[in-house]
């Protein structure tokens, strides 16, 4: 596994607070350790401010911004949850784009707990098959998505391959999965 992903580079987006700090972390190693780059996608450069849950944890370095960067440089993109990231994100008119153009480049993108907000706003679930933060199932569903409750969740029928998981204890398998699907 360690150089399943020699030579990919991976976007995580992330707004300015209120990133799920493991959903992160975790999965940013998982890419190290398969050998690829993660580098941090923000709407504001300078250093994010993650949570847990809904206590402020660490800061990270932004690597770069949605207003500067274009998918065409990464291999995939990684939505990590929290309440107030994707809400962010999808009020931000180059964070939508930046995640829509993905789709569009038929490019692999992982999506986990309340990150399925960018893309109900990006209008890229409908006809697709998700997971999500229990809360968000009737977003989805009104969104045109099916919804369904699993550890993870890889959809194939639609422009690229859409891996979902529903909460932090589904890490694991999100890894696992995100891995397998970038390395293709």
């Amino acid at each position: 596994m360690a150089t399943d992903l020699q030579g990919k580079t991976i976007a995580f987006l992330c707004a300015p607070e209120g990133v799920e700090q493991v959903e992160l972390t975790e999965p940013w190693k998982a890419v190290e350790q398969a050998g690829g780059q993660p580098r941090l996608v923000s709407t504001q450069s300078g250093r994010i401010h993650a949570f847990e849950h809904l206590d402020k944890a660490d800061t990270f370095a932004v690597d770069t911004t949605v207003d500067v960067s274009r998918p065409q440089e990464f291999d995939a993109l990684v939505l990590p949850g929290g309440v107030a990231n994707p809400d962010f994100l999808r009020m931000h008119k180059n964070a939508v784009a930046f995640t829509k153009a993905f789709f569009d480049a038929g490019k692999p993108v992982a999506a986990i707990c309340h990150a399925p907000w960018t893309l109900i706003e990006a209008d890229v679930v409908r006809g697709r098959t998700l997971t999500s933060w229990p809360s968000l199932q009737t977003d989805l569903r009104n969104a045109g998505a099916t919804w369904v409750d699993e550890e993870v969740q890889i959809c194939e029928d639609g422009p690229n391959v859409l891996i979902t998981s529903r909460k932090p204890d589904d890490l694991k398998a999100f890894c696992q999965a995100a891995v397998e699907v970038f390395k293709r």
